[in-house]
């Protein structure tokens, strides 16, 4: 009989941008950031068959909107990856795209995290190597904080990143109203940043407490990034309104470059019944209760 090959998965969850601080611009022009980022649980979903060649199948409800497979960034950090060793075992990647494409949830950034991730089981490469953290580095700026997803401060361009931080699980309602939005767009769109550091990792690490003692931290800080993202897509505006209106909201910002905004809420069955009223009223709106940790 033949020999029946091995199916390895890997979750990548969407990743929420709890505050982002753009604090100015560097010489090469990149944008210095300081963000906290929690991670939902929801997602896409990766699988990966060993195999002599390195292919892409996506399918799913995103799958239209991801662009050309040639472009997709699990085949870009396959490469670094394999840049970076003497030999690395490929094959064929199979993609189940449910997050929105240009979203503001690092949908593409943790579909390449999540590939790195069966790489290196694959291949035996510890989690800790450095080439497997270099490679993802040169894959994109979020892809260094989708390698091990859990909550943490993001800074630089996104390759300074603090230790885990333990957050409270927050019951939220994630709307994408259905437009992309080009993060080097919203970034063109900026105005000059301020060059203060807002906060410090250690202002997050203690927070151990309920959702709404994480609330009154935050509302300290913001998104610079929503003024520009709400220019080029008002309807972003919309959104917002929306969800801070609805009953039971503590908290709602956009969550990256837009045009997804979330809602943080005190119990879960708020956040489901508020995102079933939403999908109802809002038919062409991506709508999504989660919880954020």
């Amino acid at each position: 009989m033949p020999a029946v090959s091995r199916e390895f998965r890997e979750f990548a969850p969407a990743k929420v941008n709890l505050t982002l601080h753009v604090l100015g611009r560097r010489a090469d022009g990149y944008h210095e950031i300081e963000s906290l980022v929690a991670f939902a649980d929801l997602g896409d979903r990766l699988t990966f068959i060993p195999g002599d060649r390195l292919t892409l199948d996506v399918s799913g409800p995103g799958a239209e909107a991801s662009g050309a497979i040639g472009d997709n960034l699990i085949l870009k950090a396959a490469r670094e990856l394999a840049a970076r060793f003497d030999r690395v075992l490929a094959g064929r990647f199979v993609l189940d795209k449910q997050l929105p494409v240009a979203a503001g949830l690092g949908g593409g950034s943790s579909d390449a995290a999540a590939a790195l991730r069966l790489l290196a089981e694959h291949n035996g490469i510890s989690a800790d190597d450095p080439r497997l953290h270099a490679a993802a580095r040169a894959t994109g700026a979020d892809v260094p904080v989708c390698l091990n997803p859990k909550a943490r401060m993001m800074r630089g361009i996104g390759e300074i990143l603090s230790k885990p931080i333990a957050l409270p699980e927050l019951p939220a309602v994630l709307v994408n109203p259905g437009v992309a939005v080009p993060t080097r767009d919203v970034f063109a769109a900026l105005a000059a940043p301020a060059l203060t550091s807002p906060g410090q990792p250690e202002d997050f690490i203690t927070i151990d407490a309920d959702a709404a003692s994480l609330v009154s931290v935050l509302a300290a800080r913001r998104n610079d990034l929503e003024i520009p993202a709400i220019k080029l897509q008002p309807i972003v505006a919309d959104v917002l309104r929306t969800l801070q209106t609805s009953a039971g909201c503590l908290l709602a910002r956009m969550s990256g470059s837009g045009a997804t905004c979330f809602a943080l809420f005190g119990a879960v069955a708020a956040a489901q019944e508020v995102a079933q009223r939403l999908q109802a009223r809002h038919p062409g709106w991506w709508v999504r209760a989660a919880s954020l940790s």
